[in-house]
């Protein structure tokens, strides 16, 4: 037999001999890649979602009002009380009556016009809007219980990991997925 032979066997009894002593250990001391998923909740959370809700409503508004004084009415209402106090009485007294009846109806005439004036309105349609939240539950990851050996702890994991979680150096690989 050629000596590099010699060598080559040897060297693969070595390296079996290395692997079945790993494999064996890790059966004995129960070493796994995984650790076993004892519990996986959902963690839920309430999310909120903004809309506009837009709807016609009327909206009545004072007309605009062409005569802010009220002239015409005074004129109006003088006009006519003076005509009615004309047909009073007599002499000076008529001439009392006249301007009296004048004064009363220009007052009562701006009165009048005033009132017409605050009830005089217009109604228009316009559009107002406001945001509303819809809300609804939704997962914002899990609570997962996992068992190492005899230890168990606690994880949460933005998703869930089935039945087992990767180890990697007998640390959870949070970042694997399970397989």
């Amino acid at each position: 037999m050629d000596k590099s032979m010699i060598v080559g066997i040897a060297v693969g009894a070595v390296a079996a001999t290395a692997i079945a002593g790993v494999a064996g250990y890790r059966a004995l001391n129960g070493a796994s890649d995984y650790a076993e998923v004892v519990h996986s909740e959902p963690v839920m959370k309430t999310v909120k979602t903004p809309r506009e809700v837009c709807n016609d409503v009327a909206v009545t508004e004072p007309a605009p009002v062409r005569d802010q004084n009220r002239i015409a009415g005074t004129a109006i209402g003088a006009v006519v009380g003076g005509v009615l106090g004309n047909q009073i009485g007599g002499g000076d007294g008529k001439k009392l009556a006249t301007v009296g009846g004048a004064v009363a109806g220009g007052y009562a005439g701006n009165q009048i016009q005033r009132n017409m004036q605050d009830n005089n309105t217009h109604t228009t349609r316009e559009t107002r809007c406001r945001t509303v939240y819809d809300s609804h539950e939704a997962i914002s990851g899990y609570k997962v219980t996992y068992r190492i050996g005899d230890t168990q702890g606690v994880v949460h994991m933005d998703r869930d990991p089935g039945a087992r979680i990767p180890l990697r150096d007998g640390q959870l690989d949070l970042g694997s997925q399970p397989g």
